[in-house]
């Protein structure tokens, strides 16, 4: 995943530019630029932050650059922002998307005896790609609007020009753009609280397909909004930070309502409740408002040198650091019967940790509660995981031994449908292998309601297989 800040502003943006990028830290672990505008021209900066914050490695870049216009990112991926000359003149890029057919595209760019940049996996950075395809056409607007038609997948972007900051929504608007404003200055944002801390009030949501350009007195609509939306839920169920808004929906409220509507579905009598920290507390808070359980902390995360961005690419490491940074309580575990509430179950390997140490430190029963429906579906659109294969899911996992290895797209589609036999089966052994008490997962249903915008505006591919 990742996410952007642009500023555009009369005075020197930087000081904007640093924190609000640094608020999107929660959406990336890998690298992270900043690139600015100003009286000296284009400056850069890119560093790795895998073993330190954003904040950290970007100190002495906030003391000394200078630029009117700004750019920033934290991504999980490619190093960006970049910055390219061609003949629409110099400009920086940073993009959050994914491009499904990007072989296709860097094919048919290579034959006009061009050439791309090879990153260590053999891959080309795909923000990189986008800019090679902007410059086929004769303007930027021609050429954001063409990314937008031939690319597979999603891609929302800021460009930085001297003439202003290109912001382009993706074409379904699976993530967002949120415009603040402030006297002297606009941001353009990924997460709708990054920019209130700095002065900036709302001043809208970009619609699907939308760009505009942005400079510091104003924003002007270059391509109007399209009729179709398919934004991420998983947004509001994990990636999105707990303060923000997408589409009018607090990202908060909306995890309470998530957590009462299981509630209101359940019949175990739990002593406590509690939420697999962070993303799981307002979950966890929801359920024990509706069912009247008490809510309780009976592990915490330890964070003052633990933070996010300390994340090895390897996986088992990444487990085992998610594991050494929850403590547990034993005088609120032991000899209770716990129900716990996660945002979802991806490969199940940690949730599975973190229940055996609950055991060892002497709970009665461990009942698991995702906030989501069973991930059946790897994501077309969005970069989520590091994941190669769908295969890495437990539920591919679990359906995979069910079904012998027979498994195709209409049965996988079965399995998402809570109402069938195949559905209890795969949820029943999922919880076996995990050792649960019981695991009862979220109707998608319940949780379209629980975001309470038109299903038809939501995309949900990932538990439905449904476009």
């Amino acid at each position: 995943m990742g996410g952007f800040f642009g500023v555009a502003s009369k005075e020197d943006c930087v000081f904007d530019l640093f924190f609000g990028t640094d608020y999107h830290s929660h959406l990336g672990t890998r690298r992270a630029g900043m690139a600015v505008y100003g009286e000296k021209g284009f400056e850069k900066a890119i560093h790795k932050i895998e073993n330190a914050p954003f904040r950290t490695k970007f100190e002495k870049e906030a003391n000394s650059m200078k630029g009117y216009y700004g750019i920033g990112c934290i991504s999980d991926y490619e190093a960006q922002p970049i910055l390219v000359r061609s003949h629409h003149g110099s400009f920086a890029i940073t993009t959050i998307g994914k491009i499904n057919n990007a072989d296709e595209i860097i094919q048919m760019i290579l034959e006009n005896k061009t050439h791309f940049f090879e990153m260590s996996n053999g891959e080309i950075n795909a923000t990189e790609l986008v800019a090679a395809i902007i410059n086929q056409k004769e303007n930027f607007i021609d050429g954001i609007r063409y990314a937008q038609e031939i690319i597979e997948g999603s891609m929302s972007m800021l460009i930085l020009t001297p003439k202003g900051i290109y912001c382009a929504r993706d074409k379904y608007g699976r993530t967002p753009i949120v415009i603040g404003k402030k006297e002297g200055a606009f941001c353009a944002a990924f997460e709708s609280f990054s920019y209130l801390n700095l002065g900036y009030t709302a001043e809208r949501e970009l619609g699907p397909g939308e760009v505009v350009v942005m400079t510091a007195d104003g924003i002007k609509t270059l391509i109007a909004p399209g009729d179709k939306m398919k934004i991420c839920t998983f947004l509001w169920i994990y990636y999105g930070y707990p303060s923000s808004t997408y589409e009018g929906v607090s990202v908060e409220e909306m995890r309470y309502r998530c957590g009462e509507l299981l509630a209101k579905r359940d019949h175990v009598k739990p002593d406590i409740v509690a939420g697999v920290p962070d993303s799981g507390t307002a979950h966890a808070i929801g359920y024990a408002n509706a069912s009247g359980v008490p809510f309780s902390r009976p592990f915490i995360k330890y964070t003052p040198t633990w933070p996010r961005s300390f994340m090895p690419t390897m996986q088992s490491k990444r487990d085992l650091i998610a594991k050494m940074k929850l403590l547990p309580v034993e005088q609120l575990i032991k000899g209770k019967k716990l129900l716990l509430i996660d945002d979802s179950i991806v490969r199940g390997t940690q949730l599975r940790e973190t229940t055996e140490f609950l055991y060892e430190s002497g709970a009665k029963e461990v009942h698991i509660r995702p906030a989501c429906p069973p991930l059946i579906f790897g994501c077309k659109y969005l970069n989520f995981s590091r994941s190669k294969s769908e295969m890495e899911l437990i539920t591919r996992v679990v359906i995979n031994e069910l079904e012998n290895g027979e498994v195709t797209d209409e049965v996988l589609r079965e399995y998402a449908d809570y109402n069938s036999e195949k559905y209890e089966r795969m949820v029943e052994k999922i919880g076996e292998k995990l050792n649960f008490t019981s695991l009862r997962f979220h109707r998608l249903d319940d949780m379209i309601e629980a975001v309470g915008i038109d299903p038809d505006k939501l995309c949900t591919y990932c538990w439905s297989g449904k476009e």
